[in-house]
């Protein structure tokens, strides 16, 4: 897996974020000269989600003791060409936050979806080691009756296709159970 990109979509708590951790466990029990890092897109903007963020840590440590965590909500791209090495693996965890934090700031002019996928996708073919990404899918649902979201539904769905296109493997959860996508020929 020197350069195996991977990614796993599904709906929240499908356990798309725990197959992330087993797969850098995983990797990091192989090879003690391995290194693993998880790159974090959330933001804490109201009690909740800080409660959540901080559980979050606390889990992630306890279960890979290794996975070391950079906290990048919206320079994806850079975080990963700086971070991506051939024995190290990158894990980002969530596509869908690095999104929604570009698309629809709380401060300052959106970002282009397209343009911040173009650029994902540039660093996913520049990477250097393996990458796992945990994105979410959100368009199996009713189509939302809001202009902004529908247009958000799009920009992810779009986003999720363009970085499916490039990884060698892509799975799907669903009730903590993965079905694969795509897998490497």
């Amino acid at each position: 897996m020197p350069r195996e990109r991977e990614l796993i979509l599904g709906g929240q708590k499908s356990g798309k974020s725990r197959r992330a951790e087993t797969a850098a466990a995983a990797w990091l029990a192989a090879d003690p000269a391995r290194d693993a890092v998880l790159i974090a897109t959330a933001q804490p903007h109201d009690a909740e989600m800080r409660e959540r963020i901080a559980r979050h840590r606390a889990d992630r440590a306890a279960r890979v003791p290794g996975l070391r965590t950079v906290e990048e909500p919206r320079a994806l791209p850079d975080a990963i060409a700086a971070l991506s090495a051939p024995g190290t693996l990158v894990v980002v965890d969530c596509l869908t936050l690095w999104l929604t934090s570009l698309a629809m700031p709380l401060h300052g002019a959106p970002v282009d979806a397209s343009d911040a996928a173009a650029s994902l996708v540039a660093a996913l073919h520049e990477a250097r080691g393996p990458i796992v990404l945990v994105g979410n899918e959100i368009g199996l649902g009713v189509i939302p009756l809001g202009r902004e979201v529908r247009a958000f539904v799009d920009a992810l769905g779009q986003l999720n296709q363009a970085v499916a296109a490039v990884c060698d493997r892509v799975t799907l959860m669903a009730a903590g159970l993965p079905l694969t996508l795509k897998e490497p020929v």
